[in-house]
């Protein structure tokens, strides 16, 4: 049974105006948020909280990073938006800077996640069909089991998420989904002559931070360049530090054939998003055969760059690395029985919740109690909960997140 909430009734208000005009496609916890700075929320009371979620990795950078919504506010009053019927003054700016930030030819802007993970599957059927030579119509993608890249019909139709497909097909075709982190189950697949190319999450973050085999995506990218197949790596949760690399692949030092970007390329501002890749991929695409309204939108562009500039400048990928070491070190030294395992990298971490004493519901639960104390998560998947705090977190902000957590633990 789920722990009863005290809500107060300016709280209650926000949330029964959201139930009645809002559609049912979430369940957050009963909070209702007005402000954040760096590793903080508070509510409509004035609570403050810790943000153990930092929106799915998108606030990487700290809510509200001066520098960031200082060039948002800048850009704002100057030009949103021409469309790319028209070329802006900071479209070829933000292209040579992030082409050059992380080794690639070329840059195509989108907007949402999804919206990039979209874009790399038609690259790399495009490759498939004019480079590869596969028949027309045959092209295969493998994908993994338990993957998560997003929410469009196309995107579910290669999901093994009941939930994310129930009452929603017919499905697209032309995709092989495979066992994550199961290296000759890869090589079986890849044998298929009309496969282009393999999707993968470096480490998969829906699924409860599930971190592969050290040398998994090292030897997953030999196999796909020996059967010439592209290599994409969606980066989109575990790129842009959350990991303590710039990329969740450069801990293998894998170079993908195709990067998907997104959320912390805005420091959780606006929708911003990329697919990176090379000439012989890019240039696939021609004028008129695919494309966005917003994409590389002036706004969109001046505010990437500023939010990939304080990434490095603030060191925040060495400091996801200490700090993340430390939190699951502490995690694991507080050694609840309710606290069946603890794993992660960087600052992406999962605690998988359960013991015989507890219901069900044992995870919620204690993201309800957390909630209480000050700290906000969320589970995934009924028994884990990630804990992904914006890179900018100290060592004794994580002491004091152990204490609550601890508190929290032993209330359940």
């Amino acid at each position: 049974m789920l722990t009863t909430m005290n809500i107060s009734e300016k709280t209650q208000q926000y949330l029964t105006q959201e139930e009645e005009f809002g559609a049912h496609n979430y369940h957050p916890l009963p909070v209702v948020l007005d402000k954040g700075a760096g590793v903080y929320l508070w509510d409509v009371d004035g609570k403050r909280y810790y943000d153990f979620l930092s929106g799915y990795s998108a606030v990487n950078q700290g809510h509200c990073h001066p520098r960031i919504i200082k060039v948002l506010i800048d850009q704002a009053q100057k030009l949103t938006l021409t469309s790319r019927a028209f070329h802006n003054n900071l479209m070829g700016e933000y292209a040579q800077y992030i082409t050059a930030y992380f080794g690639y030819d070329k840059v195509l802007p989108m907007n949402t996640g999804v919206e990039a993970v979209e874009t790399a599957l038609k690259l790399a059927r495009r490759w498939g069909y004019e480079v590869k030579g596969i028949p027309s119509g045959a092209a295969k993608i493998l994908v993994c089991e338990n993957n998560f890249h997003g929410r469009t019909l196309n995107v579910i139709s290669f999901s093994n998420d009941p939930s994310a497909q129930i009452n929603y097909g017919p499905f697209m075709p032309g995709y092989e989904i495979v066992p994550f982190n199961n290296i000759n189950a890869l090589q079986d697949a890849l044998k298929d002559p009309n496969v282009a190319g393999f999707l993968i999450e470096p480490i998969q973050g829906e699924a409860g931070v599930v971190v592969p085999d050290e040398g998994y995506l090292n030897k997953a990218a030999a196999l796909c360049k020996a059967a010439n197949v592209l290599f994409i790596a969606d980066e989109i949760q575990t790129g842009l530090g959350r990991t303590g690399k710039l990329l969740a692949c450069d801990h293998e030092e894998v170079r993908a054939d195709i990067v998907i970007l997104g959320k912390a390329l805005s420091g959780g501002t606006l929708p911003v998003s990329a697919v990176l890749a090379d000439n012989e991929i890019m240039m696939l695409i021609k004028p008129g055969q695919h494309g966005s309204t917003y994409g590389g939108n002036p706004l969109a562009c001046a505010v990437a760059i500023e939010a990939l500039k304080v990434l490095k400048e603030e060191n925040m990928c060495e400091n996801a690395t200490v700090q993340g070491d430390y939190l699951r070190s502490q995690l694991i030294a507080i050694g609840s029985p309710y606290i069946q395992l603890v794993r992660g990298k960087g600052l992406f971490t999962a605690i998988i919740i359960g013991h015989p004493s507890l219901g069900q519901d044992a995870a919620m639960d204690l993201c309800l109690k957390m909630m209480e104390n000050g700290l906000l998560a969320k589970p995934t998947h009924g028994d884990k909960i990630r804990f992904a705090p914006p890179l900018t977190i100290t060592r004794s902000q994580i002491d004091e997140c152990i204490t609550i957590i601890k508190k929290s633990l032993d209330q359940l």
